[in-house]
């Protein structure tokens, strides 16, 4: 169990970048590329629905894991922050998709541009900020907190999302990065792509239009791969492709009504769904939490000091007393939403990270990187780490564990 203390983060800044003898981080036209993409939503099984050619063409010339462990809750913002951070959601601070400040009252809503916008929420240091300090410039297409100037600091390149922008169309931005003069070519570049989790959310993880979102975003992975061949440098190119959680088809027979348990006066609940989060009135503590606290069918609660500590999640002061957790498959809701006539996904995730169906895709392919290797599952903290490697910057104290993925370099390390 990795646990980030302060010890450890006076370990890791004393040692940080001595794990290996590279060069030192370069910009220049010979440098390689580092590209990191993520498919939302994209379970690795789905690489075996033969709709995914180009997806696999890499696999087999790279490295691929069997799957990569998402961290707890597995939900799309804190996933994708732990990332390009190293930190488990409750170090960098973005708990939830949506969440509220305790002390100012303030919410984050990952929909809301201006509500995330505020940089005290992000703690950590993403990728690209360490990289843009260090002299390697970035490059990012909607990856979630790009568009914050986190500690001052923007990528170098990057556009606030637009969901209305097509696979391709994104896919084409980034080459045209690509083609900017030297000076201000990118080294680091992300690239996201959400119509796979988009149709899981309204059809289900099954379904043909699940199928037809992983022929589309496959299609682009042929069409960056090849705008990458006709420039000359996919052989110069380490290309990384991950995803931030899985899907489970969902159903009514699995969901829990909240109100059946507790009286909603007696409680503040910040979240619905598959993680909801309690905050008892005064005065109304102990009953409820008796209530919650006592088995239920399909929803498990815990105080959040008392969560399993392989969650890596309950000690972040964003985090309300109360947590519950829908069984997989179910949610967690009350009968006014549904009486009102609330939308319910075909297609969930949020769940425990030790779920099959939650885990996570991981694939990479370039100079550094062995060819036709599976490694085993490894945890997605462990990605960060990878990228500083591969980019030749000094880490920042992360929750990450670099020698579990230095077997799948061409070159490992020397310590």
């Amino acid at each position: 169990m990795r646990l980030f203390t302060p010890l450890l983060l006076a370990a890791l800044l004393l040692c940080s970048g001595c794990a290996t003898t590279r060069p030192v981080a370069t910009s220049g036209d010979s440098a390689p590329l580092v590209i990191l993409v993520s498919i939302d939503g994209f379970r690795p099984d789905y690489l075996q629905r033969h709709d995914t050619p180009a997806l696999n063409a890499l696999a087999a010339e790279g490295v691929r894991a069997q799957a990569m462990k998402p961290s707890f809750p597995t939900l799309t913002f804190p996933n994708h922050y732990t990332l390009v951070t190293g930190l488990y959601p409750d170090h960098h601070g973005i708990v939830n998709n949506r969440f509220i400040d305790p002390k100012t009252g303030a919410a984050f809503v990952y929909k809301d541009r201006y509500a995330a916008a505020d940089p005290a929420w992000w703690g950590g240091e993403p990728i690209w900020v360490g990289a843009e300090r260090q002299g390697v410039r970035t490059a990012t297409m909607f990856w979630p907190g790009s568009d914050v100037a986190i500690d001052g600091v923007r990528p170098s390149h990057w556009l606030y999302y637009d969901g209305s922008v097509t696979s391709d169309a994104r896919v084409d931005h980034l080459l045209g990065w690509m083609d900017l003069p030297e000076g201000q070519r990118a080294r680091l570049y992300t690239l996201y792509f959400d119509a796979v989790d988009h149709e899981s959310h309204s059809h289900g993880p099954d379904s043909k239009e699940v199928d037809g979102a992983l022929r589309e975003v496959d299609a682009a992975i042929a069409r960056l791969v090849a705008g990458l061949r006709a420039r000359g440098l996919y052989e110069r190119t380490d290309l990384v492709i991950v995803s931030d959680h899985g899907a489970v088809a969902t159903s009514k027979s699995l969901r829990t009504y909240l109100d059946d348990v507790i009286p909603l006066a007696d409680v503040k609940v910040d979240n619905y769904g598959i993680l909801a989060t309690i905050t008892p009135h005064p005065g109304k503590e102990s009953e409820i939490e008796t209530a919650l606290l006592a088995p239920h069918p399909h929803m498990t609660c815990w105080r959040k000091q008392d969560l399993p500590a392989r969650l890596h999640y309950g000690s972040n002061p964003r985090l309300p007393p109360l947590l519950c957790m829908a069984a997989l498959g179910g949610n967690i809701t009350e009968h006014a939403y549904e009486n009102k006539g609330g939308h319910f996904s075909a297609g969930e995730h949020g769940y425990d990270n030790d779920e099959p169906a939650m885990q996570a895709l991981f694939l990479a392919r370039g100079p550094d990187f062995r060819h036709g290797l599976v490694v085993p599952e490894f945890d997605n903290v462990d990605v960060y780490p990878l990228l500083t490697h591969l980019l030749h910057i000094t880490p920042q104290p992360n929750d990450g564990d670099f020698s579990a993925v230095a077997p799948m370099l061409a070159q490992p390390p020397r310590h």
